[in-house]
């Protein structure tokens, strides 16, 4: 019998629908919100609005690309939190009056657990992959960066987090004050590309243990861009790549530092990546060296998984819905839910 699970993601300015058959993806329609760039960051009230223009006709398309209809649909699936909440509460608005509509469970899950599934991820053409539990997951995204055990599909053990910025939010911040414009990681990834990421140096966090810290380096790169420009008011333009590749590698280097710190505590070789920083060519670069010379069996998530989008919160719920976990109508969104549970 075939189980089909309907999803929807509303966490951010991403309006996303997915369904999933079995534990495979037969559609994923993302509706991005362009209003947002000419303000350089996500307007919260715009981007709640633009959902609830958006909603009916993503998940429509969703089910028409999916080749299926609304009866043959199990659950519906919806992101409970991370986010923001306005964005949030349309999303799970619009699941639960389609349940009500259809008397079929919800089921709401995690933002951040649908990151960390995201390179398990396979097409209805593709053969399913499962991974190996335990794995170590690195999750880096804009608001998040994490190191995770994954025991199971729904069991979770967080063995490090940043105590400041995000690497996301490091990446945006430099590419800031660089006039790159938003968002500023991937343009930061792009002009890196031409650069030598030896040429300029900053100072790097010493924290302990398996924490992460950011605010320092971007404290530095912003300090050393204020003295160089006293000198050379072209210094940015003139060296644009050079100091794109700079930050860039050091970001990175933060972070597997710490991902091999967590590996050799651990001693778990099953490695996977999330979340939008995952995208960075450098970091993806890295690992698959680190891992080649480590023996690690690497999980990395393809390019278009990697930012929001309704396809790893389905897959998730699928599984749940498989264990037999849904949830009541009571159920409400949470801007900052952080459990993993």
């Amino acid at each position: 019998m075939e189980t089909c699970i309907l999803g929807i993601e509303s966490s951010c300015d991403d309006t996303s629908a997915a369904v999933i058959c079995n534990g495979k993806l037969y559609s994923n329609i993302i509706n991005t919100q362009s209003i947002h760039f000419k303000y350089g960051g996500v307007v919260p009230e715009l981007a709640s609005r633009a959902h609830q223009q958006n909603i009916v006709l993503v998940v429509k398309e969703a089910l028409e690309q999916a080749g299926k209809n609304i009866d043959q649909i199990s659950a519906i699936a919806f992101t409970q939190g991370p986010g923001l909440l306005g964005s949030l509460l349309v999303g799970s608005s619009f699941a639960k009056g389609l349940a009500i509509a259809q008397d079929i469970p919800i089921i709401g899950i995690n933002h951040l657990q649908g990151h960390i599934f995201a390179p398990f991820l396979r097409e209805k053409d593709e053969d399913e992959f499962i991974p190996n539990f335990p794995f170590l997951c690195l999750l880096v995204s804009g608001g998040h960066t994490q190191l995770i055990i994954v025991k199971s599909y729904t069991t979770f053990e967080i063995i490090g987090s940043t105590i400041d910025d995000a690497a996301g939010e490091a990446f945006d911040k430099c590419a800031k004050v660089m006039n790159l414009g938003y968002p500023g990681g991937p343009l930061i990834d792009k002009y890196a590309k031409l650069g030598n990421p030896n040429k300029f140096q900053f100072s790097k966090p010493k924290i302990a243990g398996l924490n992460f810290s950011f605010s320092g380096l971007k404290t530095s790169f912003l300090y050393f861009l204020r003295d160089q420009i006293k000198d050379n008011k072209n210094f940015i333009s003139d060296n644009l790549s050079d100091l794109c590749a700079s930050i860039q590698s050091q970001i990175v280097d933060i972070l597997l530092d710490k991902l091999l710190k967590a590996v050799k505590q651990t001693g778990i070789k099953n490695i996977a990546i999330s979340g939008g920083v995952s995208a960075n060519s450098c970091l993806r670069n890295k690992l698959t060296d680190l891992g080649l010379n480590n023996s690690w069996n690497l999980y990395i998530p393809k390019i278009k998984y990697t930012t929001d989008n309704a396809a790893m919160i389905t897959l998730v719920a699928y599984h749940y819905f498989m264990e037999g976990r849904t949830d009541s109508l009571d159920i409400v969104s949470i801007a900052k839910l952080s459990s993993f549970s």
